[in-house]
């Protein structure tokens, strides 16, 4: 599982495992935990950056209905993930 660092708006580091990746409507998405184990919190992230820009831009998804519809996808790429 790989493990990767981002940095919030006021300068907080915080790492993630990404458990799963997904593109839908030309957006990439990250299914993201804050732990390997068992009990851990899931996030999804969607890439902001634009083409050519050479890193990628993460954020929270926030809108709840762009939540729900990237955690269906996310739930029918992993059969064991159930979202709150």
């Amino acid at each position: 599982m790989e493990k990767i660092t981002f940095e919030t708006e006021d300068g907080e580091k915080q790492e993630f495992f990404v458990e799963e990746e997904t593109r839908v409507g030309g957006v990439d998405y990250l299914l993201v935990t804050d732990s390997d184990g068992d009990e851990a919190n899931a996030y999804i992230m969607k890439d902001l950056s634009r083409d050519g820009e050479e890193e990628a831009r993460f954020v929270m998804v926030e809108d709840d209905v762009e939540y729900e519809a990237i955690a269906r996808v996310f739930a029918q790429m992993m059969d064991d993930v159930t979202f709150a």
